[in-house]
């Protein structure tokens, strides 16, 4: 594992050469994609005589529901997806992991998570002008800072677009606890948490989705300068509408290091680990899909054009990808299953998430179609090539998932293939596409990254954790089940 880490941090390194040179070369007229988070503060400073800008009441609305939306793929949804998946002895201790977690993560957003993903600070990590949310509401003037959207002169209150993200930095802590269910110390998942949310998903963040905003380019002198003060990848120009790089493949390199790390559970390989509840599994995938509009959609920020593609890139994405994995499974085994159709909705969701709103239509059921046969191989084939044991395939369906989301964008964005295009010059909002090769290379330059940083953190933070309380609980508290030993409780009375 150390040797593969060690490999893959060197090409990253050579790669990071590569893409430095790029945003340098290109920095003043490439096309500096729109991704999925505005910047934290409003782009431009005040104009003399103009009126502040005013948020529409429409779009307030829809974020508000989008943020809902977001909280439930969460909790009730992820926890009942990953609650049924599990041994009966061990159901309540998931549903506590994903709904504490949760609410660790939102409650650290808002002490610093915040102000360092989505303030102005280098390459890296925001600043700390929103500590403790700082700023964001004026409860003397009874006043409210505006963010950017996507559009010119079109802003949010900030303090809703900062739940917005609130809800995906929760909800990406909380796929981890998939890969190594039934057998952490619930103190130990705590504070890995604490640990990676600060150094892993803040960072990416950041890294990805901030930017300057539109309002701030007001002339072709301040695009150089402006780029500058970008994320690295945003500056490298990589498109992520809602999270393929930031949520899945940042929580699934964790997750998958700490299925190596925490090691396998008692008894696998030689006792049967059956889902104890399919019908749970099956509500909690349904949640998610729900959910998963106010995700996506929600990440244009504004009720219109764009939001209305990613809606319908996710519905035919997921359904796309549930019939490919239908049919894959018919193949390899004869018959379908509602586990499989389940998995492959989640397939589906992951792999559009990067694409929704940088997409066409097609693109998107081609792109639901290959995730779903590739998550198959990845719960399957690179699941025993790989010889971890994550619990709940967290690895292949959003590491794989996400790794084919957010390479597939860079080859559909292409307006020759009815996508969208992406913005070329923030000056006049003009938009065109790059070639597919290189905006191909860009989007696994980010890939790669996320890879290399999530699996360092993650080494690391499990490190720490295992020599100051350790990661697993005792064989005898884990054939007894986490329910009873960890909580003192069980999900279903005899």
């Amino acid at each position: 594992m150390r040797k593969l880490i060690a490999s893959i941090a060197l090409g990253m390194a050579l790669l990071g050469l590569g893409g430095a040179s790029l945003a340098q070369t290109t920095a003043a007229s490439a096309p500096m994609a729109a991704t999925a988070a505005a910047p934290a503060a409003v782009a431009s400073g005040p104009v003399a005589a103009a009126p502040a800008p005013v948020a529409n009441k429409g779009d307030v609305a829809w974020m508000i529901v989008a943020t809902l939306l977001v909280i439930l793929m969460t909790v009730p949804g992820l926890a009942l997806f990953y609650g049924g998946l599990v041994r009966s002895k061990n159901m309540l201790s998931v549903l506590m992991q994903v709904m504490v977690t949760f609410s660790l993560i939102v409650v650290l957003w808002a002490l610093y998570g915040y102000s360092l993903a989505f303030t102005e600070g280098n390459r890296f990590f925001g600043g700390f002008d929103r500590l403790f949310l700082k700023g964001l509401f004026d409860a003397r003037a009874g006043t409210f800072a505006m963010a950017a959207t996507f559009s010119k002169g079109v802003v949010i209150p900030e303090l809703l677009y900062a739940a917005f993200q609130a809800t995906f930095a929760g909800i990406t802590c909380c796929l981890i606890v998939g890969a190594f269910a039934e057998r952490m110390k619930f103190s130990a998942v705590l504070l890995f948490m604490v640990l990676w949310f600060t150094f892993s998903y803040v960072p990416i963040a950041h890294m990805v989705w901030f930017w300057m905003g539109p309002d701030a380019y007001t002339g072709k002198e301040v695009v150089e300068a402006l780029n500058a003060k970008a994320g690295l990848v945003w500056q490298w120009g990589a498109l992520d509408f809602a999270g393929g790089t930031v949520v899945h493949i940042n929580a699934a390199v964790a997750g998958l290091v700490g299925a190596f790390l925490a090691g396998k559970r008692v008894g696998y390989g030689r006792e049967a680990f059956v889902p104890h509840s399919l019908p749970l599994t099956m509500v909690g995938a349904a949640l998610l899909w729900v959910g998963w509009f106010g995700f996506n959609a929600g990440s244009a920020l504004e009720a219109g054009n764009s939001a209305v593609l990613a809606f319908m890139n996710t519905f035919t994405a997921t359904a796309a990808a549930v019939l490919a994995w239908c049919l894959g499974e018919t193949l390899m085994r004869g018959q379908a299953s509602m586990l499989g159709a389940a998995s492959g909705a989640v397939a589906g969701l992951v792999a559009i998430t990067p694409a929704a709103g940088n997409v066409g239509l097609m693109g998107a059921i081609v792109i639901g179609f290959v995730a779903g046969f590739a998550c198959l191989w990845g719960v399957n084939g690179l699941k025993r090539m790989l010889g971890a044991d994550d619990s709940l395939d967290v690895f292949g369906v959003h590491g794989v998932g996400g790794i084919v989301g957010a390479l597939l964008t860079g080859v559909f964005n292409n307006q020759a293939l009815g996508g969208p295009g992406l913005v070329t010059d923030w000056v006049t909002a003009s938009v065109g596409s790059n070639g597919i090769g290189a905006q191909l290379w860009i989007q696994l330059e980010a890939v790669l990254l996320t890879i290399v940083w999530s699996g360092i953190v993650a080494a690391i933070a499990y490190k720490i954790v295992d020599l100051t309380i350790g990661l697993r609980v005792s064989e005898e508290a884990e054939r007894e089940g986490l329910d009873i030993t960890s909580h003192g409780e069980t999900a279903y009375s005899k």
